[in-house]
């Protein structure tokens, strides 16, 4: 089925081969990152005593994985559904406002809808809202092959981390600060890769006002509340504007973001000839 909900004219075979030979080679990178991850998480279920279920299955069914090392401590502290409800709702708030923007691009998908939104993660929506899909690609096969393959690199780390904990001769006592290590490598790598650092001074000051005024054990949620409201109202100022050629009008509607970056490559291109 072609993006227009068509079926396109290749037989089955020929048109699932094509979108997974397209889809692969782009998440290779991903699945570099995943492994780690997500042996990483296996690791710390085994540390804690999970038996080699418990994380398989959670990588399964759950899939996000930063909520995955948060469930670790829900598993293991007084049971709360209400908080656990709440802290899972803010740690995923953001897939509300980048899985509006994949409705069109899910349209007339059939049965493969379902899936492609159960199993978009940030890395999945970065390639399907992104990559130019070559021509005689069927789009829908080829999202579906792109989210079917990150959830597996996913679920196949943690249960090789899992293993590979039961083998290591040495002590993993303190495996879990992997959770803090992975949030705080996230937030550096957004602070250098942005020429403005709005984003996450709000996230920064909302977390220490609350803190403050909470204190340790009731300011988390709070805060994510707090962040989550402050991000929608300083969407219009969030937003990273692009750089647009202007030409004096004569281009009128034409100046967009592609058009830019081809006068840019432009300009490269002749002051490297000169």
């Amino acid at each position: 089925m072609g993006a227009d909900g068509t079926e396109t004219k290749t037989g089955t075979g020929g048109t699932v081969g094509r979108a997974f030979r397209a889809a692969f080679p782009l998440t290779l990178p991903i699945a570099a990152g995943f492994l780690f991850l997500g042996c990483s998480y296996g690791l710390l279920m085994h540390a804690k005593g999970f038996a080699f279920l418990y994380p398989v299955c959670m990588a399964y069914f759950i899939f996000a994985g930063s909520m995955e090392f948060v469930t670790v401590n829900l598993l293991l502290s007084a049971f709360n559904p209400v908080a656990a409800f709440m802290l899972s709702l803010m740690v995923n708030a953001r897939h509300l406002f980048y899985g509006l923007s994949m409705l069109g691009k899910y349209k007339n998908m059939g049965w493969k809808k379902p899936y492609l939104i159960f199993a978009m993660c940030d890395e999945s929506f970065a390639i399907n809202s992104s990559a130019r899909i070559p021509d005689g690609v069927d789009h829908g096969w080829f999202m579906l092959f792109v989210n079917l393959l990150n959830r597996w690199y996913w679920i196949a780390g943690t249960a090789l981390g899992w293993l590979v904990g039961g083998l290591l001769p040495v002590s993993t006592k303190g495996i879990e600060f992997v959770l803090t290590a992975l949030f705080l490598v996230i937030f550096l790598d957004q602070w250098m890769g942005e020429k403005r650092h709005l984003p996450a001074m709000v996230g920064v000051l909302a977390s220490l006002g609350c803190l403050v005024v909470l204190g340790p054990d009731r300011f988390m949620i709070p805060s994510m509340v707090l962040m989550l409201v402050l991000f929608v109202i300083l969407r219009p100022y969030l937003d990273d504007p692009r750089p647009v050629a202007d030409d004096g009008g004569a281009r009128g509607e034409k100046n967009d973001v592609d058009d830019a970056d081809d006068v840019v490559k432009n300009v490269e291109d002749t002051e490297a000839n000169a």
